[in-house]
């Protein structure tokens, strides 16, 4: 085994702890360094982590030690952090969406330069959907004809102690939670072409309801229910509904149906559950047998895969193009009118079922 890949992580939130769950001690990577606005957090992560330290992100994204910076920032710095260690000549991973604007995300993959440039959401890589995504291929539903998902909730300010960015530029629910959903869409039925959109907005205020600003009034400035139809270049209709504006839903996250069959596909927000198929004339559904996916993954399993496939399935191409994808959706309900993309990607080729064993250490 050569010398470990050097990782450098900017932003230390609620989600870089299951990243660190991951990554942290893995034999193929070391995490070199840490920046946070927060500047305690990340000498908190250096007194934890042996060989890490504390930097800005100027600092940061500049270090020689540094391969690949995995950017875990709230959605509107994505782009800033990503371009300044790019031009740097890091590699990068950020957390989803790519970025808050397309220009912005087309500016990132402009300066790559050779880097790679990838990201979440990398849950697409464990057993459920991929598992899901070798039943298709293997015929198991014939040939995919639509497919519906569904993701519902009151909103993050419930549990979230500070959830304004959910409700500005690059939040909502469609660009908080459709990447799950649209990226494990791509992964099984193929990129899509155009798509139509609606959207809505309930109110223009929330209340935090936990944390220390319990109780405090944030502005909303996004749609907080979207709903669409997306067209897969290979002929399959999805149709698409992301809210805050909902209590609960009985749904499957999502299902594909095909000319000899359906599929239930578990929650994309996880990396495991069961996929269920039911053939077209039986009265039962059947579990498939796990064959595909990262066992008993985590979040920054994407990161482990980018490293290993030098972008590979968390190419920053299917990240632009899932971008698009929900850009288009919100121009769509804005405008009334069927929108074309102006991006396309490679459907991410298939996990081989890989044991836990193997993806923690080589």
């Amino acid at each position: 085994m050569g010398k470990p890949h050097g990782i450098g992580i900017v932003g230390l939130g609620v989600i870089s702890r299951a990243y660190l769950d991951t990554l942290a001690g893995h034999p193929e990577l070391q995490i070199v360094a840490a920046a946070d606005l927060d500047r305690s957090r990340a000498e908190a992560l250096a007194a934890e982590i042996p060989g890490c330290r504390a930097l800005t992100v100027a600092e940061l994204v500049a270090d020689p030690a540094v391969q690949t910076v995995v950017n875990l920032t709230i959605p509107a710095a994505h782009a800033e952090v990503a371009i300044a260690a790019l031009e740097h000549g890091k590699n990068v991973y950020g957390e989803k969406p790519l970025a808050a604007t397309f220009d912005d995300a087309r500016a990132m993959l402009e300066a790559a330069n050779g880097s790679w440039v990838g990201g979440a959401p990398d849950t697409v890589l464990g057993t459920g959907v991929q598992t899901a995504r070798s039943a298709i291929d293997a015929g198991a539903i014939g040939r995919p004809v639509s497919a519906v998902a569904t993701w519902v909730s009151g909103g993050h300010e419930s549990w979230h102690p500070h959830p304004d960015f959910y409700y500005r530029e690059g939040g909502g629910p469609l660009l908080d939670m459709g990447p799950y959903y649209l990226t494990s869409l791509v992964h099984l039925l193929g990129p899509v072409a155009r798509v139509s959109g609606a959207s809505s907005r309930t109110r223009d205020t929330r209340r935090i309801g936990s944390g220390p600003r319990a109780g405090e009034i944030i502005p909303v400035e996004v749609d907080t229910h979207v709903t669409g139809i997306l067209e897969h270049v290979g002929g399959a209709l999805s149709t698409v509904t992301f809210s805050f504006d909902a209590g609960a839903s009985t749904a499957a996250p999502i299902e594909v149906h095909g000319e000899a069959g359906s599929l239930q596909v578990p929650d994309p927000n996880n990396f495991d559950g069961e996929v269920r198929v039911r053939a077209r004339g039986a009265d039962e559904w059947t579990v498939r047998p796990t064959d595909a996916g990262y066992e008993d993954a985590g979040r920054g399993i994407g990161v482990i895969d980018f490293v290993r496939t030098g972008a590979g399935r968390a190419d920053g191409g299917l990240a632009l193009h899932v971008l698009d994808i929900m850009l288009s959706l919100l121009a769509s309900a804005r405008e009334g009118r069927r929108i074309e993309l102006e991006t396309s990607a490679e459907r991410p080729s298939l996990v081989p079922l890989t044991p836990a064993s193997e993806w923690r250490a080589r």
